[in-house]
């Protein structure tokens, strides 16, 4: 099978590096059939306007990741949705690991480990926790570059358009519908920008407490007033 791929980008203040994650995809992606998508949560579209290359396919989009991702896959024409942060880089040889994954036909999309670029020792320890809880719970998040079949994204109908959790919320619908994910082993390369302007261990368990308090029911309209204000607001 020759999959064709549509990368969408849901992005907001993304000016600064939109540029050189879309030329790292079509490096990637030389001699694939790719389109890359970018979806501006900005009314003004301040990234969406800076962007160089002609290819891309620029939409604008209400705030909010999920809407933004919806509206993307709405005008995506690739087999393949992979749904990539613009902080995050796919390893080489991305878009050959996914067709092959997509070619044994067991399973329904997938996402890669998680790699964190930068060289201290904290990152090394997210990183193989996250591979860990990636293995156990078999629910990867949007910063591992989620990438999944285009009618099978169309009738499970898309993300929630909720403000948080979003990723989560749709693989464990997968997950409990009886579909497979596939875990790549090869690592995408996120930003540590969040973790080093939050403090690595703030920022850590801070995730984690949002994810079990989202697992034991919580709404996303409530905790996502503590990822961006923090416990004291």
């Amino acid at each position: 099978m020759s999959c064709s791929f549509s990368i969408i980008l849901p992005v907001l203040n993304e000016s600064l590096i939109i540029n050189q994650t879309i030329e790292h995809i079509y490096h990637l992606g030389y001699g694939f059939d790719l389109e890359v998508i970018v979806v501006d949560g900005d009314t003004e579209g301040g990234t969406v306007y800076s962007i160089k290359d002609e290819r891309v396919i620029k939409v604008k989009s209400p705030k909010g990741r999920g809407r933004q991702m919806n509206k993307g896959a709405s005008v995506a024409t690739g087999d393949i949705l992979l749904f990539l942060h613009t902080d995050t880089e796919l390893p080489e040889n991305a878009f050959r690991t996914i067709s092959a994954v997509m070619d044994k036909k067991q399973h329904v999309g997938g996402a890669f480990d998680l790699g964190i670029k930068s060289g201290r020792l904290i990152f090394r320890l997210i990183e193989k926790m996250v591979c860990i809880r990636t293995r156990l719970t078999g629910i990867p998040y949007g910063d591992q570059a989620i990438f999944i079949k285009k009618d099978f994204f169309a009738g499970m109908k898309g993300y929630q358009e909720i403000p948080i959790m979003e990723d989560v919320e749709f693989m464990r619908r997968i997950k409990k519908s009886g579909y497979k994910i596939y875990i790549i082993r090869q690592r995408v390369l996120t930003s540590p920008r969040r973790w080093e302007k939050e403090g690595v261990i703030y920022c850590t368990l801070r995730n984690w407490i949002l994810i079990g308090l989202y697992l034991l029911g919580i709404g996303p309209e409530k905790l996502v007033k503590f990822y961006y204000h923090g416990w004291n607001n």
